[in-house]
C-alpha cells in the first residue's frame, strides 16, 4: 500500500478526518477518535510504510507474532488492541484495507449514539 492508497482509502470511509501529528504520522479519526496511524519513510529508493490499526481480540492474537507485524508501539503497551504492520510483504493491500475498515467500525461503534447519528453512522 502506498501513502496515496492509504490516504484515499481512509478518506473513503464515512465521517473521517485526517491530521498529521506525532512527528509526521498520517492519523485518521472518526468522531475525533483515532482508527488508523500511518507512517512512510524513505529507505534508499523505496518507501517503507507502517500502518497501525485497532483490532479485535482474535485479530490481535493472530497478527501479534506474524512476520512484519507487531503490537503497535505505545498503543498496545497501554493494553489497547492495536497492531502495526511494518512490512509490505506481511499483509496484502486488500487485507490491510479490511483491517483499517474494521478498525473504523470498532472505533465508530464506541462513539455515543448521539454522535454516531450526527455523523450519519
Amino acid at each position: 500500500m502506498t501513502l496515496d492508497d492509504y490516504q484515499s482509502f481512509c478518506r473513503s470511509l464515512k465521517a473521517t478526518t485526517h491530521v498529521v501529528q506525532w512527528g509526521g504520522s498520517h492519523v485518521w479519526k472518526v468522531g475525533g477518535k483515532v482508527f488508523a496511524v500511518g507512517g512512510w519513510a524513505k529507505d534508499g529508493q523505496e518507501d517503507v510504510m507502517s500502518v497501525s490499526f485497532k483490532c479485535s481480540d482474535i485479530v490481535f492474537e493472530v497478527l501479534r507474532d506474524a512476520e512484519g507485524c507487531r503490537p503497535a508501539p505505545y498503543l498496545a503497551s497501554r493494553g489497547m488492541l492495536w497492531i502495526q504492520c511494518f512490512d509490505r510483504s506481511s499483509v496484502s493491500t486488500e487485507e490491510l484495507k479490511g483491517h483499517i475498515e474494521a478498525s473504523h467500525a470498532l472505533v465508530a461503534a464506541k462513539l455515543t449514539k448521539k454522535l454516531r447519528a450526527e455523523l450519519g453512522l
